[in-house]
């Protein structure tokens, strides 16, 4: 393989090149966890927070980085997980269960981010993330996620794919 060239470095991405391919690093975390949530009254928690990449708010899955507090870099996927999840949107799971795993944007970076499946949760706080965050939590039941999902498009607000992910594992598991 060729040597890679790194063309900048920052407080928490590296960009780099390897022959004429530029791509980006976290150099700050091991990757993320994405949390896919279903509350006992059958509602899928979402969170709504500014992406100043894209300029405005934007609706996703919970989810966050894996290692990136300082004496926490080996954290285990699960407990990042449930770290996350509490702290986005307020619920603690009984259990977690890992679904798959893979890359965000295969091109574009080498991050690689981990989709659990949150089980039995319990409301212990109200969420909406740490100081460094402004997170509005959206609960939407099951039966009119779909119809929600696209007014949400429809208004403007940009949808992350992986909330379609998500929705791909729970109805599968629901058979």
């Amino acid at each position: 393989m060729a040597d890679t060239e790194i063309l900048y470095e920052g407080d928490y991405l590296r960009l780099q090149r390897i022959d004429t391919w530029e791509f980006v690093d976290r150099i700050n975390a091991r990757g993320a966890v994405v949390i896919v949530a279903v509350t006992p009254d059958d509602e899928l928690l979402m969170v709504e927070q500014p992406r100043p990449a894209l300029g405005g708010p934007v609706l996703e899955l919970p989810a966050g980085l894996v290692g990136d507090i300082a004496g926490e870099e080996d954290e285990a996927l699960a407990v990042a997980a449930a770290r996350e999840l509490e702290e986005e949107t307020g619920y603690r799971p009984a259990r977690l269960e890992y679904m798959t795993a893979g890359p965000p944007s295969a091109g574009l970076s080498g991050e690689t981010q981990w989709f659990y499946r949150a089980h039995d949760l319990a409301r212990v706080g109200p969420g909406g993330g740490d100081d460094s965050e402004d997170i509005t939590v959206h609960a939407v039941a099951l039966d009119r996620i779909d119809d929600w999902l696209a007014a949400r498009e429809t208004e403007g607000l940009p949808v992350d794919p992986k909330i379609y992910t998500g929705l791909y594992f729970i109805r599968r598991e629901r058979g």
